[in-house]
C-alpha cells in the first residue's frame, strides 16, 4: 500500500512539473509573439540634426532614429513614426497618442514629473552661438540685456529666461531660432551644442561660431507616457546596445569620437505625477490668466490696426478692379490670387525669414521686427480677401444710380464717394464682419516667429508646466470670448448703418 502510494505521488509530480514546463514555454513563446507583432507609434520632429532630420528623398535618419530602430530590432518590436513639433510631444504622450518621441529630450526633473524616461543615452550641454563677427559676448555673463533665440519648451529657453534683461524670442525649431541669428534680429543663440557645431561643420550654417564653455550638463532621453508598458521594452534594447557594442557604433558614425560613460537613471526619475484634480487645474489657468489675458490684448491691437490697414488698401484695390486700364486691372488681380491663393503661414516666414536673409545675401543689412512682420504680412493678406468684399459690394448696386448721377453732373469720383460706396459699405458689412474675426483667429499663426499673442502665451505656459488641457482651453475660452464681443459689435454697426433700423430705435 505504501509502495503504491509514493508510486501514485510520483506519477503526480512528473504531472505537475510537465504542466508548469508547458506553462512556461508557451508563456515565453507568447511574449516574443506578442513583441514581435507590437507597433509603437513615435514622434518624431524632423528638423533636429544630426539628431533627426530628414534627407532629400524625406527618409528619416539622425543618430537618434538609428539608436531607435536598433533599439526596436533588440527588443522586437515594429516602429511607426509620427512628426510631431516638440512642443507638442509631451502633451500627446500625456494624452497617449503616442507611445514614445525620439526628440533629443533632456531629462528634467520638472518633465519627469508628467511623463517617464528611458535610461539617459546621451550626454549634451547647452552652448551660446552668435556672429563671428560679434566681439561683445564672451560667455553667459556677458549675455545679458541681449536678445537671445531659442526653441520653444528647450532647457534653452528655461536658461535664456533667467538671464536679467535679457529679450528672449522663442521658436517652434532649431532652423527657425538659427536663422533669427544669421539675419541679425537676435545677438545669440542658447542651443545644444551637438546641434550647433553640425550645422556649422556640415557648412548649413555660416558665419556663426560658438563661444565660452558649455552652460549645463544634460542627458537625453526617450520620453513614454506614465506607467507605460513599452518603457521595458525601449530600456530592455537601449541596456543591450551599450553592452554589446552597437551603441559605440551608432555613436562614432554620427559624431566621430568614443562615447562617454552614460548613468543608468538620473536621481529624479521617478513615478511622481502632478495634481491633476479640479482645484489644481483651477489654479494653473487662474495663475495663466494674467499672461493670457495680456496676450488677448496685443491679439485685438494686431487685429485691429491689421484689419484697418487692410480696409484701406482693400478699397483701393477693389477700386481698381473695376478699372477700365487693363493693366492696372491684371495688376491687382495678380496680387488678389497671390494672397489668397498661398497659405497665410508661408506668407509670414516669406516676409520675417526670407526677406531680410535676402537682404543679408546682398548686403544690404535689412531686417524686420515681429510686430513690423506680423503687421505686414496680416495687412496684405486681409487686403487681398477686403478688395473682393468692397468689388463684390460696388458691384451690387444699381447702375442705374451711377447713370443718374452723370446726368446731373457729378464726376465719377464724386458718383463713388457720395452715391455708390455708402450703400456698398452697408452691404460690404456683413462680410466685412466675417473678416475680422478670421484675422482674430489667424493672429494665432504670427506665433511661428515668436510673436507674444494670446497662443503663443499659452504655448509658452505650456511649456514650462505641461499642462497642455487646462491652458489650451483657457486660450480658446478667450478667443470665444473676442468673437463673440466682435460679432456683437458688427451687427450693431449693421443696425445703425441700416435707415430703417436707425429710425425705429
Amino acid at each position: 500500500m505504501y509502495r503504491d502510494k509514493q508510486k501514485t505521488n510520483y506519477w503526480w509530480l512528473q504531472i505537475v512539473t510537465a504542466l508548469v514546463c508547458l506553462i512556461l514555454v508557451t508563456g515565453c513563446t507568447n511574449s516574443n509573439s506578442l513583441a514581435a507583432d507590437k507597433t509603437l507609434t513615435i514622434a518624431v520632429e524632423g528638423t533636429y540634426p544630426p539628431f533627426e532630420f530628414q534627407t532629400d528623398k524625406g527618409e528619416l535618419q539622425g543618430f537618434d532614429v538609428d539608436l531607435m530602430n536598433a533599439i526596436a530590432r533588440e527588443s522586437g518590436f515594429k516602429i511607426t513614426y509620427q512628426n510631431l513639433p516638440f512642443a507638442g510631444m509631451i502633451p500627446a504622450l500625456q494624452a497617449r497618442a503616442i507611445d514614445a518621441a525620439v526628440a533629443a529630450m533632456t531629462i528634467t526633473e520638472e518633465r519627469a514629473k508628467t511623463v517617464s524616461f528611458s535610461r539617459p543615452y546621451f550626454r549634451s550641454g547647452l552652448a551660446i552661438a552668435i556672429r563671428t563677427n560679434d566681439k561683445s559676448i564672451t560667455g553667459f555673463e556677458s549675455l545679458n540685456n541681449k536678445r537671445i533665440s531659442v526653441q520653444i519648451g528647450t532647457t534653452g529657453a528655461e536658461k535664456a529666461a533667467a538671464i536679467p534683461g535679457a529679450e528672449v524670442r522663442s521658436f517652434d525649431d532649431a532652423p527657425t531660432a538659427i536663422q533669427e541669428l544669421l539675419n541679425g534680429n537676435v545677438d545669440a543663440l542658447l542651443h545644444d551644442e551637438p546641434v550647433i557645431l553640425y550645422a556649422i561643420n556640415s557648412g548649413n550654417v555660416a558665419g556663426v561660431k560658438v563661444v565660452g564653455k558649455l552652460l549645463t550638463e544634460e542627458y537625453f532621453g526617450f520620453p513614454t507616457p506614465k506607467k507605460s508598458p513599452n518603457l521595458a521594452l525601449i530600456d530592455r534594447g537601449l541596456t543591450k546596445l551599450l553592452g554589446n557594442g552597437v551603441y559605440a557604433q551608432v555613436y562614432q558614425k554620427w559624431f566621430g569620437v568614443e562615447p562617454p560613460t552614460l548613468p543608468e537613471r538620473l536621481p529624479f526619475q521617478t513615478e511622481n505625477t502632478t495634481d491633476s484634480g479640479f482645484f489644481g487645474a483651477f489654479t494653473m489657468i487662474a495663475t495663466a490668466m494674467p499672461l493670457l489675458l495680456r496676450g488677448a490684448l496685443v491679439t485685438l491691437q494686431l487685429t485691429a490696426l491689421s484689419v484697418v490697414l487692410g480696409l484701406i488698401g482693400g478699397s483701393l484695390l477693389g477700386i481698381i478692379r473695376l478699372s477700365q486700364i487693363l493693366p492696372i486691372r491684371w495688376a491687382a488681380r495678380a496680387y488678389i490670387d497671390f494672397f489668397r491663393g498661398t497659405p497665410l503661414l508661408v506668407q509670414i516666414f516669406m516676409i520675417y525669414f526670407g526677406i531680410p536673409a535676402i537682404s543679408q545675401e546682398l548686403g544690404l543689412g535689412f531686417n524686420l521686427n515681429r510686430w513690423t512682420a506680423a503687421v505686414i504680412a496680416l495687412s496684405l493678406n486681409s487686403t487681398a480677401y477686403i478688395a473682393e468684399i468692397v468689388r463684390a459690394g460696388i458691384q451690387s448696386i444699381e447702375t442705374g444710380q451711377s447713370e443718374a448721377a452723370e446726368s446731373l453732373g457729378m464726376s465719377s469720383n464724386q458718383t463713388m464717394r457720395y452715391i455708390v460706396f455708402p450703400q456698398a459699405l452697408r452691404r460690404m458689412l456683413p462680410p466685412l464682419g466675417n473678416e475680422f474675426i478670421s484675422m482674430l483667429k489667424d493672429t494665432s499663426l504670427v506665433a511661428v516667429i515668436g510673436f507674444e499673442e494670446l497662443f503663443r502665451n499659452g504655448q509658452l505656459i505650456v511649456a514650462t508646466n505641461y499642462r497642455s488641457f487646462e491652458i489650451y482651453a483657457a486660450v480658446a475660452f478667450i478667443y470665444l470670448v473676442l468673437t463673440i464681443f466682435s460679432s456683437q459689435v458688427f451687427s450693431r454697426l449693421e443696425q445703425w448703418f441700416n435707415p430703417v433700423t436707425r429710425k425705429a430705435n
